[in-house]
Order: C-alpha cells, then structure tokens, then sequence
C-alpha cells in the first residue's frame, strides 16, 4: 500500500532517509512536495497537496531529527 499526504510521519521518515543531509526548517514548500511525489512509496494525487499537509509533513521531519 502507498503512502497518502496525510500519513505525514511515514512521508516525513522516507524523505529523512533520501535526504539525511537536510535541514527540514530551510526547506520550501515546492521542493518538499516535489520530494514527497518523488518517493517510491508515494501513491496519491498531487493535487490533493495544501499548505497544511506540506506543514505537517516538514514538522514530523523536524521531530524525528531530535
């Protein structure tokens, strides 16, 4: 099963370990979800992508990084 934008933990935990050599907290929004359709596990509509979703996304890959 793929990931969807609202399993932002598991999304945030795979773009932790494709891009270990990121900031989270110096990332735009733009690259985020073009990382996020990117990953091999992803499997949602792009369109379904909103500001929140993407906030919520980069704050669990925040949290996972402390």
């Amino acid at each position: 099963m793929g990931l969807k934008w609202i399993d932002s933990l598991e999304v945030a935990l795979d773009l932790q370990e494709q891009h270990p050599e990121v900031d989270p907290t110096n990332l735009h929004f733009t690259q985020l979800m073009e990382w996020v359709i990117a990953l091999e596990r992803f499997d949602d509509d792009p369109k379904h992508c909103g500001e929140r979703v993407l906030e919520a996304i980069q704050l669990a890959w925040i949290d996972e990084m402390d």
